[in-house]
């Protein structure tokens, strides 16, 4: 069997401890656009057998149109809004994993929400992933910009200090997106259940929530 052929590996005790350990709460993925939030968040869900919702798609569908229409016709603040009732809806309704959109957390409403009923996994990505992922894609309105690269350096001058709030922090870089999920799977155990290996069976003890 081929490498690419194998299936990621998984550690049932390990996922299971997580699931039991989140009880209603979610997982809120954050981050600039292009960090990978559905596509690890996806890998995530499948693991720990939660359902996937991607925020941006919700908003559209709620609007019956795409994002950047919602931009151009009715104006970011507009979005903003709906964005937040979207997320608190989603939440509502947990557990289940949540990519948000980029401007997601900047807003304290929300911030407070995902404090509340989830725990929050910022995927921090450098200025030169996020251009090389996004800047053929024509749906980043932000991004409607004679300079998109200077765009970007301002979002994340003005982003990252709210980011770092975040419960926990995972590197979005070019490995395997496997090794990501794995990543964001031992750091939640870590912060959920305190760390221990993941092959090791669990202790006779109860595991602590935070």
């Amino acid at each position: 069997m081929s490498d690419a052929a194998v299936p990621a590996p998984t550690h049932p005790t390990l996922e299971a401890d997580i699931a039991a350990a989140l009880g209603t709460r979610s997982i809120v993925l954050v981050g600039m656009m292009g960090a990978g939030k559905s596509t690890i968040g996806r890998r995530v869900a499948a693991r720990l057998k939660l359902p996937f919702t991607d925020a941006d798609t919700e908003i559209e569908a709620a609007a019956d149109m795409t994002i950047p229409e919602i931009f151009e016709s009715k104006g970011e603040p507009y979005f903003r809004d709906g964005e937040a009732r979207v997320i608190a809806r989603i939440l509502g309704n947990g557990p289940v994993v949540l990519a948000t959109g980029g401007g997601a957390f900047m807003r304290e409403e929300t911030r407070n929400r995902i404090r509340d009923r989830a725990i929050s996994i910022w995927l921090k990505a450098d200025s030169d992933i996020i251009m090389r992922r996004v800047r053929r894609r024509a749906d980043r309105p932000l991004l409607h910009t004679p300079d998109p690269e200077a765009t970007v350096n301002r979002l994340l001058s003005e982003r990252e200090p709210v980011y770092r709030t975040a419960d926990l922090t995972i590197a979005s870089r070019d490995v395997p997106h496997d090794r990501i999920v794995d990543e964001c799977l031992e750091a939640l155990h870590a912060h959920l259940c305190g760390a221990r290996p993941a092959d090791e069976p669990p202790s006779d003890g109860l595991n602590a929530t935070s």
